[in-house]
């Protein structure tokens, strides 16, 4: 592994990464550079094995230093791991694309949500994009929280 720092207008970008993976790197100082990022961090593994381990610029409120574990919601990037987790169980005889969310999560069925299948909650075709309750503070953070906010709501369509 390749020790990196590079200083932006956005602060100090530091980490690892393996020789092989110097285009993500390329990318990382990139996005800051051309494209406005204010902090950001990436982790690859590959194999078990920490490939590329980047983080810097500051944290887009209070403008702190982004360190290596400053906490950072990540929104749309757990869709790709979710589909394929979700469809590797599939593959394996472990989960039903098919079947009704209530046989794996009965808490879910209420509220119109009786009905829903989990290809639907897929392919967003469930109608929750998003939950309409106002967030409590640490909302992300806290589990149980956000299930019981999902299994409360009522479909959007």
């Amino acid at each position: 592994m390749e020790n990196f720092s590079y200083e932006t207008k956005a602060g100090s970008l530091q980490g690892s990464y393996d020789a092989k993976f110097k285009p993500v790197v390329d990318a990382f100082v990139e996005n800051f550079e051309k494209h406005d990022e204010v902090g950001a961090n990436v982790a690859i593994t590959l194999e078990g094995k920490t490939v590329v381990d980047l983080w810097g610029g500051r944290k887009a409120r209070g403008g702190e230093p982004w360190e290596k574990d400053t906490v950072s919601i990540i929104f749309s990037c757990t869709k790709g791991a979710t589909s394929l987790c979700a469809h590797m169980l599939a593959d394996r005889g472990q989960l039903d694309l098919d079947a009704k969310v209530a046989g794996y999560w009965p808490e879910y069925a209420r509220n119109g949500k009786e009905e829903t299948l989990v290809s639907m909650m897929l392919d967003h075709s469930a109608g929750q994009p998003h939950v309409r309750t106002k967030l409590k503070d640490g909302a992300y953070y806290d589990y149980d929280y956000m299930v019981k906010l999902l299994e409360e709501e009522e479909p959007f369509w």
